[in-house]
């Protein structure tokens, strides 16, 4: 009785770990039966107490085969007859999931099987332990143990989620789908194709972002920091203002009072504007008669004035004409990297509105921002003819009572030539630009608040020495502050043009 106890005990240990060791080998499917199986496999001889199998002698009670219902203290199941099958080849009690032990749901073949006597356990490693017909019967006699009276009724069958796939593409069993209810680990289901479709805009929005560049002064740059706040508003205002238009834009700096600082705002807004775009910039002194801006500027490579350029429309105005054509009538600024046309320096002839929209066209075609400086005559053609060109206007004052009542008489007479005027003015920007002993704290509190109500900014350029004593403008020899002014007077020019450009008339 004791060596058939054993045999048997360890032919039941060797089909269990022969079967869990199968069911880990990659095979078509693992519901599949042996291909070396025989159908007429001899069954283990069986004695007259029911053993039970080896897995549940081997691990008694464990999770995975259902909660241990017997004490620690009986004594081993092999001493005492069987009276129940083993839980794990039983139905689970519980509602809702079916478990691992159990098939989904059940075929009509299978329910007739339950009822007839098996036998006990099968020899040799064809046994079938997970799937098969072991999972609808334990080896006893089902009859002799009704179903109603150990467990409650059954539940209607769940749906099921679709089959997972394992080796080879096919679906996995309802034992395996258990333990890998994503599929096989390392074996990816294969996914439907996606019809994909991405414009060009959208994959480019998806790049990453590029990083931005370290800093460029101070202690942040020998350490290879972020630039800090003040330095990145610079980046932002350098960016705003190399803004790219979609057509060539003009800009006009008007004030009738003299010395209110016209001219040296223009050609600081021109040097702002060249830096920040890398050129395509020309300043223009639109002076009907005589201006100064050939007194503020390097005498480059030409003495050309505006006067000589008119000479020379016929020719400049030809369709093969070139931008060094009509560069050998400008001065170049090479600190800030802009044009300069100069005004007449003779009273011989007078500037009017035809000479104005000949050099305007011909400017439009080579350069991309115009900065025009205007006279003192309101009155004049050319200066008229500037204000209908303009899509920014830039007032230079100074807080000094004769300079601040011209930019509001020319404020209120921009007001009352129509709706077109009225935008300019909805969207100029006031350049305050002080020489040393301009200020008057009084004008200054008594007409800000109006300038910030009528005008889109006040931009307060800091008062330098280099533009106080009234010689050749040269960018890179202003204050620092100066140029971050100047350069922040640029981006917000460059906004408003944005809005009016973006704005339907």
């Amino acid at each position: 009785m004791t060596d058939s106890h054993n045999s048997g005990q360890h032919k039941d240990r060797e089909a269990a770990a022969a079967e869990v060791r199968r069911m880990w080998q990659p095979t078509p499917s693992w519901s599949q039966p042996d291909p070396s199986q025989t159908a007429d496999a001899e069954p283990v001889e069986e004695t007259e107490e029911q053993q039970p199998d080896a897995l549940s002698q081997e691990f008694p009670g464990d999770a995975w085969s259902g909660p241990a219902t017997k004490p620690v203290d009986q004594p081993a199941p092999w001493t005492q007859p069987s009276t129940t099958a083993p839980s794990w080849t039983q139905p689970a009690a519980e509602s809702g999931a079916a478990s691992w032990s159990q098939p989904e749901e059940q075929d009509d073949e299978v329910e007739p099987a339950a009822t007839e006597e098996a036998p006990a356990h099968e020899a040799g490693p064809s046994s079938p332990v997970f799937g098969g017909s072991s999972f609808h019967g334990s080896g006893q006699d089902q009859g002799a143990q009704p179903q109603a009276a150990q467990f409650p009724p059954a539940q209607p069958p769940q749906p099921a989620p679709g089959p997972q796939q394992g080796q080879g593409g096919q679906p996995l069993s309802p034992a395996a789908q258990h333990f890998f209810p994503q599929g096989v680990p390392g074996q990816q289901a294969q996914q439907p194709p996606q019809n994909l479709s991405y414009r060009a805009d959208e994959l480019i929005q998806a790049l990453p972002l590029p990083r931005e560049a370290p800093a460029e002064r101070g202690v942040r740059s020998m350490l290879k920091l972020r630039p800090g706040t003040t330095e990145r508003s610079e980046r932002i205002a350098r960016a705003t203002a190399a803004t790219a238009f979609r057509r060539p834009v003009t800009i006009v700096v008007a004030n009738p009072k003299g010395g209110s600082g016209k001219t040296p705002t223009t050609l600081m807004l021109a040097g702002a504007l060249g830096q920040a775009r890398g050129g395509g910039v020309v300043a223009w002194d639109n002076n009907e008669l005589r201006g100064n801006m050939h007194l503020r500027t390097h005498d480059t490579n030409s003495r050309s004035t505006v006067t000589d350029m008119l000479q020379a429309m016929p020719m400049l105005t030809q369709p093969d004409a070139r931008l060094g054509d009509v560069a050998a009538y400008l001065r170049h600024q090479v600190a800030g990297q802009y044009d300069v046309l100069t005004s007449a320096t003779t009273t011989y002839a007078q500037i009017e509105a035809k000479d104005f929209d000949q050099i305007h066209r011909l400017l439009s075609r080579f350069y991309k921002v115009l900065v025009i400086d205007t006279g003192n005559n309101e009155g004049s053609s050319n200066w008229r003819e500037a204000m209908k060109a303009a899509d920014a206007l830039v007032i230079p004052i100074k807080w000094k009572s004769l300079s601040c009542a011209a930019a509001v008489q020319m404020l209120e007479e921009l007001d009352n030539q129509g709706p077109e005027a009225q935008r300019l003015i909805r969207r100029a920007i006031i350049a305050v630009s002080n020489g040393p002993g301009d200020v008057n704290k009084e004008v200054e509190k008594q007409l800000r608040p109006y300038f910030e109500s009528r005008a889109a900014a006040v931009i307060d350029i800091p008062t330098d020495m280099h533009v106080a004593a009234e010689g050749p403008l040269d960018h890179n020899a202003l204050q620092p502050a100066t140029r971050r002014a100047a350069l922040e007077l640029a981006a917000r020019v460059s906004e408003q043009i944005t809005t009016a450009l973006n704005t339907p008339r």
